[in-house]
């Protein structure tokens, strides 16, 4: 038998989620059968839509995300001992697995995939579901043409930070907004963006104008809210939305969510396309994005940073950090 521990969200939260939210929970795990797997976990992820999706669910759960493991027995061929696997299996330290049962489109469980000597933490950042978010959400509904502008928020989070390589990569001119000067001078010095902006401090409407005089062709919003309209107000004509999260709400009563200036008007007279997306959409197509993304961290053509808390007690931490804006980059956990 082997002794396990997880977390489990007791209640909804209200507002930022809160400590006693959760309950870490010991229990033993059964013998593994026909078809399944045990896995160590060794590195969890942290993300907005683990506090998005918080009220979708009756309480109690378990709480989900990406984890990269070891699988350490086996009683199914495809996954031998010794394997590393990518999972929804979230925030516990050893879990059974069947491959061959899925209760969402996000329950899936996958090999690792050849990272080429860069660390495994990468399976749940650059070239994991984060990365297949930043590679679909950016070519497949903004389709960047070399020479548009490009400009991204959440510029420096685990998604942005590559939304925006990308768009480099593909001959863009880039701007991002994020919220510190930290951020912002690695946004500039380190990716390569054209301009960055500290949200908290300029005038997003008049340094917009400055940086795009001729306008923004593709929008790639991970935060919603005000600067969303702002941005959107200054698109050009058949300019393209894609839009991934809005994590200035997600801590505010979805009751009384706030409010912000209306879009129909630059939505029509713009001819604009705006879309929400769910990386899971591409799921059949993740391995060709994690090929691109690898070859690209291999060349030096896409940094990747990650900010790394260390224990499974830490995890609800990584977590409040991670929504305050504490990390530089992909938020992970090392178990």
């Amino acid at each position: 038998m082997v002794k396990a521990r997880k977390y489990v969200v007791k209640r909804h939260f209200e507002g930022v989620p809160k400590r006693d939210d959760f309950e870490i929970v010991e229990y033993e795990l059964p013998p593994i059968q026909n078809g399944e797997i045990l896995v160590k976990a060794e590195w969890v992820s942290v993300d907005p839509y683990l506090r998005a999706y918080n009220k979708r669910f009756p309480v109690p759960y378990d709480q989900f995300s990406y984890q990269v493991g070891l699988v350490e027995d086996s009683k199914d061929p495809r996954f031998p001992v010794g394997t590393r696997v990518v999972s929804h299996k979230g925030w516990c330290d050893y879990s059974v697995m069947n491959a061959n049962v899925s209760n969402s489109p996000a329950d899936i469980i996958y090999k690792l995939p050849d990272l080429k000597g860069l660390s495994n933490s990468l399976g749940i950042g650059a070239v994991g579901m984060p990365g297949a978010t930043a590679y679909f959400g950016l070519l497949e509904i903004c389709q960047p043409k070399a020479g548009e502008t490009v400009v991204v928020t959440g510029a420096a989070g685990a998604v942005g930070s590559l939304v925006g390589q990308i768009a480099k990569i593909k001959g863009c001119r880039v701007i991002g907004f994020a919220g510190s000067e930290d951020k912002v001078n690695w946004l500039e010095k380190d990716l390569g963006f054209d301009k960055a902006f500290n949200y908290k401090t300029v005038d997003v409407q008049k340094v917009l104008k400055e940086a795009a005089p001729k306008g923004i062709d593709c929008y790639f919003d991970n935060v919603g809210g005000e600067i969303s309209s702002i941005i959107i107000s200054q698109m050009n004509d058949f300019g393209r939305v894609a839009v991934c999260g809005s994590i200035s709400s997600y801590n505010d009563d979805f009751t009384k969510l706030p409010k912000a200036t209306i879009l129909q008007i630059a939505l029509v007279m713009k001819q604009l396309k705006i879309q929400g997306f769910l990386a899971p959409r591409w799921r059949d197509r993740w391995s060709e994005a994690f090929s691109d993304l690898s070859k690209w961290i291999k060349s030096g053509d896409l940094k990747t940073r990650e900010h790394v808390t260390e224990g499974f007690d830490k995890l609800y931490d990584a977590f409040i950090g991670m929504l305050n804006g504490e990390n530089i980059g992909k938020a992970v956990v090392k178990i």
